[in-house]
């Protein structure tokens, strides 16, 4: 059996990874939730953990081989990838102000988040545990980092806030 593989009374991976899925889908959520986003820390931890919870399934699952075993992984992280499409979905809204015509998306960034963090938790609950803490510090170095990069490009390019585009405006 491989590393990635754990057995149902392995206690302490079981938790381990479960609960580093947690601290990765918190770390994304509280910045989220800093800035006054639709989806907060309670979400990206559930997602996180949730999509750790769905691929350590055929991970303990005793099969006939391990072929049977990365067969079933592979199908369950392309579903949860699907599912939490399907959320991130629900979070872009597009609305049109009263005085334009021009409809404007938001949402994008927490739901590119959200779908994020289920990619971190799968690995973590693969094992994957250095991937999934890598992963979730780039990750905020990318929404903290790049907006302060856009910020100043824009300011110090005499561009003003109504010249974002949508995605700036999520931020």
């Amino acid at each position: 059996m491989g590393p990635m593989f754990i057995t149902a009374d392995d206690w302490l991976h079981i938790a381990f990874r479960l609960t580093l899925a947690l601290i990765v889908g918190c770390m994304i959520g509280l910045n989220r939730q800093q800035g006054g986003r639709p989806a907060g820390m309670r979400t990206f931890m559930l997602v996180s953990m949730g999509a750790a919870l769905f691929v350590m399934i055929p991970l303990q699952a005793e099969g006939d081989s391990p072929y049977a075993a990365t067969n079933a992984l592979s199908r369950t992280i392309q579903g949860v990838a699907t599912g939490v499409g399907f959320l991130g979905a629900g979070l872009i809204l597009q609305e049109s102000p009263r005085k334009s015509t021009v409809p404007k998306v938001r949402g994008l960034t927490t739901a590119a988040c959200v779908w994020t963090a289920a990619g971190l938790g799968a690995a973590i609950g693969c094992g994957l545990w250095q991937m999934g803490l890598l992963g979730g510090v780039l990750t905020l170095i990318t929404l903290s980092g790049v907006k302060r990069l856009n910020r100043s490009f824009f300011s110090q390019g005499g561009h003003n806030k109504k010249e974002n585009t949508a995605d700036e405006d999520d931020d």
